[in-house]
């Protein structure tokens, strides 16, 4: 069947903090010369900012500029961070608050705003759609459409009801193709789009490879007497550290007496019987979390992989007919736990950019994004701050951290050297033999919780008859050489219990994906050893709700 086709002076795909900064910024220089241009979002998540997830503490520098009148307008960042505590936690009962003078500067949160991420991109898309921007939320962007001379197209949207084979049911849609003269790609981390861009253009060649980490957070409820609008809890150590993994917890007082609390890992463990969901659970049981979450209720869920290889993997953004912005080509800056401020300026410039050529009449070009990046901030913040990533790594959590220090406290910029983490997240993960097992505790259902009652939490929910959007690349591998070598440790990195290693009444083992659970965090397209699983995206609107998050 014939897919129907619709034309675009730009088109973003994903409506993030990126993505929809692009748009406003296109649509406010549009108004200021008089031009008419116009600009398309796609979103896979049912509504804008279903699919967002983030700590959030959030820096407003890149907002004051898109807009400077943001509170008179009534943006949602209600909560502004009253005091930091970071702690070393020690074991699983003691924990070492840092002074505030031995803390690096950029995990200072004076004048930042404690937020939920989704609700801010819900007032953007307001923002966008009231200047002339068409956002079409549950359209998953599925495929990559070339010119013939190679450039970007545009993209077509998945086909709806399919069934697990692929046939057409009796509610078949087919896809749309959007064309545009050019196509911002904007899909936050791992994008599968971006994936393939990166791959098709050799955006990477010369750069270190990407970094991950994975952030599982909750919402809860907690008594009023525990309470601290803005205040701001940062912890490292334990328990990660028992496994030799790297990462931190936060704990964040937004307003409504809730609280955001969460764990973000590394992806670069290597013990493959470290559970990342288990660990955040643990988590829950130190005092310094668990005083303010006892007597609480929790009341969302979810998991997002994280992009932090920060300046040394950045690829280049530009290709013909399209560019590579926020999370999907990895601005998050890591040492100060931060990415949507960094995103929305990717954004911004590259609406800058697009604009500009735009309005000079080229179409398909491959557009000068690198160099006006290099004027921006942005460049000089992630540049400054482009050893952080590869200290953490190369020396751990303290001595990286007191790497960060001296930079940014005493240095007050970075070393003349530059470190480099040239090992991909992947290859970290050693033979389960050679690493020692974890046993972790059941659920007390308290403060600690299953996956399938988490994923609950999530509001996810997938059409069931579609084909599965978790591609193997060889069905075998999983049991032939995951499960002899590293027990397959899908079953654990995964925080949503997608994958399952059944085993038969003949004692036969097979390697079940139960696709529906799946929050889209991206974690197993990045960490599966034998890289054989690719994530692809499911029919548009598929995937967890996110509220408040």
């Amino acid at each position: 069947m014939e897919r129907e086709s619709m034309e675009f002076d730009v088109l973003i795909v994903g409506a993030g903090p990126a993505g929809l900064s692009a748009a406003c910024r296109i649509l406010q220089l549009a108004q200021e010369s008089g031009e008419e241009m116009s600009v398309c979002v796609v979103e896979k998540g049912s509504e804008v900012g279903a699919h967002i997830l983030a700590g959030t503490v959030f820096e407003p520098t890149a907002l004051n500029e898109l807009f400077p009148n943001w509170k008179e307008m009534g943006a949602p960042l209600n909560t502004p961070v009253t005091r930091d505590d970071i702690f070393i936690l020690r074991n699983q009962e003691n924990g070492l608050k840092i002074p505030n003078a031995l803390v690096p500067r950029n995990m200072h949160n004076h004048g930042n705003y404690i937020i939920s991420l989704g609700n801010l991109c819900r007032w953007l898309a307001e923002q966008a759609e009231g200047m002339g921007a068409e956002i079409y939320p549950g359209f998953a962007a599925s495929e990559i459409l070339y010119n013939d001379d190679g450039s970007i197209k545009g993209i077509a949207t998945g086909d709806m009801g399919l069934d697990r084979e692929g046939n057409p049911k009796d509610s078949f849609m087919p896809g749309m193709e959007l064309h545009a003269k050019y196509t911002i790609f904007s899909e936050g981390c791992r994008g599968h789009l971006g994936k393939q861009l990166i791959e098709k253009f050799n955006l990477n060649e010369g750069k270190d490879p990407q970094h991950y980490g994975i952030g599982i957070k909750e919402l809860w409820d907690i008594d009023p007497a525990k309470h601290e609008p803005g205040l701001v809890v940062h912890t490292t150590g334990w328990p990660l550290n028992e496994s030799g993994t790297t990462g931190g917890s936060f704990l964040y007082h937004l307003e409504n007496n809730q609280v955001y609390v969460g764990l973000i890992t590394d992806l670069a463990y290597s013990n493959p019987h470290v559970s990342p969901f288990e660990e955040f659970q643990r988590l829950k049981h130190h005092p310094e979390i668990k005083k303010y979450l006892e007597g609480g209720k929790r009341v969302a869920y979810g998991a997002r992989a994280i992009t932090k290889g920060g300046f040394n993997a950045l690829p280049k953004m530009s290709f013909p007919g399209g560019l590579l912005v926020g999370c999907d080509a990895g601005t998050l800056n890591s040492s100060k736990i931060k990415g949507s401020h960094t995103a929305m300026k990717s954004g911004m410039v590259a609406a800058e950019t697009v604009f500009a050529a735009v309005k000079s009449g080229t179409q398909g070009a491959d557009l000068p994004y690198e160099s006006n990046f290099k004027a921006s901030w942005l460049y000089k913040e992630l540049y400054d701050e482009r050893n952080f990533g590869p200290a953490m790594h190369k020396f751990g959590n303290i001595m990286g951290g007191a790497v960060a220090f001296f930079e940014q406290n005493i240095l007050r910029g970075s070393l003349p050297i530059t470190f480099h983490d040239t090992k991909p997240d992947y290859q970290a993960m050693k033979p389960a033999s050679e690493c020692k097992p974890v046993t972790y505790p059941k659920p007390d259902n308290k403060l600690t919780f299953d996956r399938l009652s988490s994923v609950f939490l999530s509001n996810t929910n997938h059409e069931e008859e579609q084909p599965c959007h978790l591609k193997l690349k060889d069905p075998d591998l999983p049991i032939r050489e995951n499960l002899p070598k590293f027990d397959e440790p899908a079953q654990r990195y995964c925080p949503a219990g997608v994958y399952e290693v059944v085993e038969g009444d003949d004692g036969s083992k097979r390697f079940q994906i139960n696709a529906q659970n799946c929050v889209h965090c991206k974690t197993c397209d990045i960490k599966d050893p034998a890289q054989n699983i690719t994530w692809v995206t499911p029919e548009g609107g598929g995937g967890p709700n996110y509220p408040n998050m």
